[in-house]
């Protein structure tokens, strides 16, 4: 069983077993929903997925719905019932434990920024550097 929650905590759910798949969406629709470069998503059956709390949902095309706490409006969950059947991706982002699920692929990558392919070689600092 694994768990997570919305940054302030009004909406929490549970997952059982594990995901479908674990990848880091590219596409712009994730991107610009989530004000980020790339979003993690991990899939589950919809019947294996226990939500607390009331997230609003949003339509963001004809067949996706994308999920969202309406207080702090941290995303959860992205459901597309033409992609994929009876099935909710969930956020990797707001897992309570951040070391489940690592990325396993990267998709809609025809999409990423351009500068994507680089990002890895960008210095490193363990906190935000001093001036």
């Amino acid at each position: 069983m694994v768990s997570g929650r919305c940054q302030c905590g009004a909406i929490q759910y549970e997952a059982q077993g594990e995901p479908a798949y674990s990848a880091l969406c590219h596409c712009s629709d994730c991107r610009k929903s989530a004000g980020a470069p790339m979003v993690g998503w991990a899939l589950f059956p919809e019947n294996m997925v226990t939500v607390r709390g009331e997230p609003v949902a949003y339509r963001s095309s004809d067949n996706v719905t994308r999920e969202f706490c309406g207080a702090c409006g941290t995303g959860l969950f992205y459901r597309n019932a033409v992609a994929f059947p009876g099935m909710v991706d969930i956020q990797t982002a707001t897992l309570d434990d951040q070391s489940l699920f690592p990325p396993a692929i990267h998709v809609q990558f025809a999409e990423a920024v351009p500068w994507m392919a680089t990002v890895h070689e960008l210095p490193k600092f363990e906190r935000y550097p001093e001036a």
